[in-house]
């Protein structure tokens, strides 16, 4: 099974039913597991003053990195502030929300259903609206799950012979108690992720920014904000910058809690 190059603004947005909690301005699927993938993969946009309301996935743990924007999460009981950077692990079976606070910027928010071939295979459950008293209470940071800002993350250290040319940083991984792994990676111009196949697990590269080419067996493919490239276990691929800015990915390691344990 060869490797696959999703462009987001090729699939089409899909019709999220207000009463179930979606007041999302833009949901879309580029990965799901038609793809071949274990994992769903949502790209959203949340117009200023819209709301994904409490929530939970009986199931399926997810990931969501905020990309642009500024909001109010919820965590069961317990609220926090987010922005660009910040990435989070919300566990399966507990309550969440998000709410774009600003009053005229897009919140842009990627996110991954771990271990679920669709939104209905997460268990997905619409829990109860978001009120004006969720909003106002204290945003002393959650009491579940894992929120940590990018720019707070150390580089990783040792790394694999086809990685060593990238600078990676782990924010979500076996390190603070998830199964599965958020890797961002950092690629100067001229720079790669070398030929190479990952045994135990599948991965996810999402483009950030930048532009490169997602390679496998068959060929190459362009890749560049706002794609995604989907690796089945096991296939050899190599990610490559063909610009002269930095490329920016973040990825996701479905079955595997570290890049050393993908290998």
């Amino acid at each position: 099974m060869s490797i696959s190059v999703i462009q987001t603004m090729d699939v089409a947005p899909e019709r999220m039913e207000e009463r179930d909690g979606w007041a999302i301005s833009e949901f879309r699927l580029p990965i799901t597991g038609d793809t071949g993938s274990a994992t769903t993969v949502f790209h959203s946009i949340f117009r200023p003053g819209s709301t994904h309301a409490k929530h939970l996935h009986e199931v399926s743990d997810e990931i969501a990195v905020y990309l642009s924007g500024y909001g109010v999460v919820g965590q069961g009981e317990s609220r926090a502030v987010v922005s660009a950077g910040h990435c989070r692990l919300m566990p399966k079976g507990s309550e969440h929300f998000f709410y774009n606070e600003t009053t005229d910027e897009d919140a842009k928010v990627i996110g991954f259903y771990m271990n679920a071939p669709s939104v209905a295979g997460t268990g997905y459950q619409f829990c109860a609206t978001v009120t004006p008293d969720d909003l106002t209470q204290e945003r002393g940071g959650l009491n579940e799950g894992i929120l940590v800002q990018l720019k707070d993350t150390a580089p990783e250290g040792m790394l694999p012979d086809a990685w060593a040319g990238a600078d990676v940083k782990a924010p979500i991984g076996t390190h603070n108690g998830s199964e599965n792994s958020l890797l961002y990676v950092s690629l100067a111009p001229g720079g790669a992720l070398e030929d190479h196949a990952l045994a135990n697990a599948e991965a996810i590269y999402y483009v950030a920014s930048g532009n490169g080419t997602a390679s496998d067996a068959s060929g190459a493919s362009d890749i560049g904000e706002d794609s995604f490239v989907f690796v089945p276990r096991g296939e050899r691929h190599a990610i490559r910058n063909s610009d002269d800015t930095t490329l920016e990915l973040y990825v996701v390691l479905t079955g595997a809690g570290s890049l050393s344990a993908a290998a």
